[in-house]
């Protein structure tokens, strides 16, 4: 599975979401009212990114079912 490239992508779609979540959770703990709008920013960056992997993960699981 590991050498499978979809397995790779989908991968690194769902470590690209832990990013983006961890940029947010950072930015918000700043606490000023320039960090929440960036952390806004990245939280909806991360709902784009999480959907693309869902549909990245649904994908493998039919194409590899």
């Amino acid at each position: 599975m590991i050498n499978d490239p979809l397995f790779i992508v989908v991968a690194l779609a769902c470590l690209v979401v832990v990013a983006i979540l961890f940029l947010g959770i950072n930015s918000f703990r700043k606490g000023t009212a320039e960090s929440a709008k960036q952390s806004n920013k990245f939280m909806q960056a991360r709902i784009i990114a999480q959907f693309v992997a869902v549909i990245l993960i649904v994908l493998f699981v039919i194409l590899r079912g």
